[in-house]
């Protein structure tokens, strides 16, 4: 039986809850989601506060189709703002204690020859998370939640195809565990592998500060590539650190979605979670 504090647990539990409301639509009340997801309403409002720092009812107003145009209406940020005031740093707690650094050009050309590689399966609060990381810092992290763990394994490795992998856990996991709030010892350095462009937007992407997003226009002009949103979205899309550099909190101008790598529903439920976790 599961215990109420297994994060990988408590996402299986929302995602079908998020489902739930999909269907039932924003009118759907705490017991027929409880119902439909096997629980008695008590049980069910106690872990779903748990996890999202909100009640069940609150939390439906941000996995309504219109929240992505309310963020962008209430919560747009500019990065150039952001930048100069320092406001990425507030309200996510890695960023108080995360740094990074990137590959060179020349080492990213050599699609990770002589890089030796560590990784490891972890919970998360959006289900089972696939952590790499180097002696310098994680490179990579992988939600299995709408795929499976071999399909996003395959991908991870793919990006690198010459580095050496090597599976230790017990490596990376201090940085692991403060990578998703349960505990942090010291700082959580990130190893960004890409090539220069990409890394420009990534940079981007960490001037966003929880709970709120940005456009793929606004990064392009960030960068000073007003034009390459395209490329932009494209580089976006293929940021191996996710959540960590918030490619889900990058929206369609109209205020579309947009892509996400590992599925809309987890990006939905990223987002969502941010926003209550932000509020409570």
């Amino acid at each position: 039986m599961p215990k109420d504090d297994d994060q990988s647990y408590h996402y299986n539990v929302m995602r079908r809850a998020i489902e739930a409301v999909d269907r039932l639509g924003p009118q759907a009340t705490l017991d027929q989601i409880a119902r439909e997801v096997g629980m008695s309403p008590a049980h069910f409002q106690r872990l779903f506060s748990q996890w999202a720092g909100v009640s069940p009812k609150r939390y439906q107003q941000y996995l309504t189709l219109g929240h992505a145009k309310a963020l962008l209406a209430d919560r747009f940020t500019t990065l150039e703002t952001a930048h100069a005031t320092g406001l990425s740093g507030g309200g996510r707690l890695h960023d108080l204690f995360l740094r990074w650094e990137a590959m060179s050009p020349g080492d990213f050309a050599r699609a990770g020859a002589g890089l030796t590689i560590y990784w490891g399966w972890f919970e998360s609060p959006f289900g089972p998370a696939l952590v790499m990381g180097t002696d310098k810092g994680i490179c990579g992290i992988a939600f299995s939640a709408e795929t499976t763990e071999a399909e996003a394994m395959e991908d991870m490795l793919a990006r690198w195809p010459r580095a050496d992998f090597v599976e230790d856990p017990m490596r990376l996991r201090p940085w692991a565990l403060a990578a998703f709030g349960v505990k942090a010892d010291g700082p959580v350095p990130l190893y960004l592998i890409g090539a220069p462009f990409q890394i420009k937007v990534w940079e981007a992407l960490l001037q966003i500060p929880s709970g709120h997003v940005t456009t793929y226009s606004e990064i392009a002009e960030a960068i000073e590539h007003p034009k390459a949103v395209r490329a932009v979205g494209t580089a976006v899309g293929r940021n191996p650190i996710s959540y960590l550099i918030p490619c889900h909190r990058a929206l369609r101008k109209s205020g579309g979605l947009g892509g996400y790598h590992w599925g809309l529903p987890v990006k939905r439920a990223i987002l969502a979670w941010e926003a209550a976790r932000l509020e409570a």
